[in-house]
């Protein structure tokens, strides 16, 4: 018989600079797949807008770097869990190996992320206009407005082979915040009046907070903090839209991803 699966909503918050962008990048590639299945010229519109943030977001020029840091530091961590008893050996050397071939292709790529894309003069037009709120509407863009008419299949082609210079960045992104939220095992807290505080430990740097409701509790979390403390306010939704803490104790669960 089937145990029943407990769903839930994770709040999360990253402790530094490079998780939040890799969880930005996350954002960006789950929208870009969302869309890539539909057949409509929206559908075509909405990945393009995903396209341009991500090229905007890769721009960064360390963020190759960055990549290539991370991997060698999940690399080092599960290198060491090897001798450790209850480690699936196989898995391991799985995990070890899809990694090292990662850091690799970072290593090996050459120029800029997505610079066929930044030199491409129809993609430019669309990211120079974008700035403008409405600015890629029909007359702004007739050449983007005929694109978006011509056969789906011909769109999604196109899609697809601008698309397929982000692939390794996201494999990595999704390997990467894998294994971070897999890094620590959850455990049960309450916000005493829906407030929580906790000090980190510095000899061992949390690189995410998740917090865990479930989808009916008619409150949410609001998280902050730093790579000593965090807080964690549950608040709740009033009827004219403002956000109010909740005054009454709440269980939760907390993650302390620590990889």
């Amino acid at each position: 018989m089937m145990a029943n699966v407990v769903h839930r909503i994770y709040y999360e918050q990253p402790i530094n600079e490079r998780i939040r962008t890799f969880l930005r990048l996350e954002h960006l590639f789950e929208r870009t797949t969302h869309h890539m299945q539909g057949s409509t010229r929206w559908d075509s519109r909405a990945v393009i807008n995903c396209l341009l943030d991500t090229v905007n977001l890769l721009g960064r020029s360390d963020l190759k770097t960055e990549m290539i840091k991370e991997l060698e530091r999940h690399s080092t961590s599960l290198g060491r869990m090897a001798q450790s008893p209850g480690v699936d050996p196989t898995r391991l050397n799985t995990l070890l190996t899809e990694l090292h071939e990662m850091h690799q292709a970072f290593v090996q790529q050459k120029g800029q992320v997505a610079a066929h894309l930044r030199s491409n003069e129809f993609f430019s037009s669309i990211m120079q206009r974008s700035a403008i709120p409405g600015g890629t509407c029909s007359f702004d863009l007739p050449g983007y407005h005929h694109w978006l008419n011509l056969p789906d299949q011909q769109r999604k082609d196109s899609l697809e082979g601008w698309l397929d210079a982000f692939a390794l960045y996201s494999r990595a992104v999704n390997m990467i915040l894998h294994l971070t939220r897999n890094s620590s095992t959850p455990t049960n807290e309450q916000a005493v009046d829906g407030f929580f505080t906790h000090s980190l430990d510095g000899s061992m740097p949390v690189q995410l907070i998740r917090v865990a409701v479930a989808p009916a509790d008619p409150y949410f979390p609001e998280i902050s903090g730093g790579k000593h403390r965090f807080t964690v306010r549950f608040m709740r939704i009033e009827e004219n839209g403002h956000p109010r803490k909740v005054e009454q104790d709440i269980n939760f669960e907390l993650t302390c991803c620590t990889i």
